[in-house]
């Protein structure tokens, strides 16, 4: 009785050790961080503010361009395409999906080349806030997808696999405005 007792003490921890790790492996760390932008995680939401107010906005400018984020976050799709692990260091291939924010802006900006004095103020000067809100107006409108591939990079530091720091190329391409 005592030798089964023992034998099934071993197989238990060895379950429960093997269940302890199982979310430690690379795809789960992206599907980790793909989900904390689906569910607005407060880290993500921080970075989010930090990107928001380094740009030169008004605050209604700010508040409509965090939405329009938020909502670009939610509405992400993504597909683990291929996980490569060499030692320590790990590369998960994933393809998301998300609102072409990139053609709004470039399509904005022919648009300004060619109609720049609607865009002027009262006293005939160009506005920038004018365009920035003309911007917003049709990053709202916008509703055509884009897929991407992020090629997402982890080191394995004391057993446990941690997500390097995504590159801002591939922080454009979550944010929809990388320019393909």
């Amino acid at each position: 009785m005592k030798k089964v007792f023992i034998c099934l003490l071993g197989i238990f921890m060895m379950f429960t050790t093997g269940c302890d790790n199982i979310d430690n492996n690379p795809t789960k760390k992206v599907e980790e961080l793909m989900g904390k932008y689906q569910m607005l995680d407060e880290d993500v939401m921080d970075d989010l503010n930090r990107t928001i107010d380094e740009e030169d906005l008004t605050d209604e400018q700010k508040d409509r361009y965090e939405k329009l984020l938020k909502k670009q976050y939610q509405d992400l799709k993504y597909t683990v395409k291929n996980e490569k692990i060499d030692g320590d260091n790990a590369t998960v291939e994933v393809e998301i999906e998300v609102t072409d924010y990139t053609k709004v802006l470039n399509d904005s900006e022919t648009y300004l080349d060619e109609h720049k004095d609607e865009f002027n103020d009262d006293n005939g000067n160009y506005s920038i806030e004018k365009y920035t809100d003309y911007k917003l107006d049709n990053m709202e409108k916008a509703n055509t997808k884009v897929k991407y591939t992020l090629e997402l990079t982890l080191t394995k530091t004391d057993d446990e696999w941690q997500l390097d720091n995504l590159t801002e190329t591939e922080r454009q391409k979550i944010h929809g405005i990388y320019n393909y």
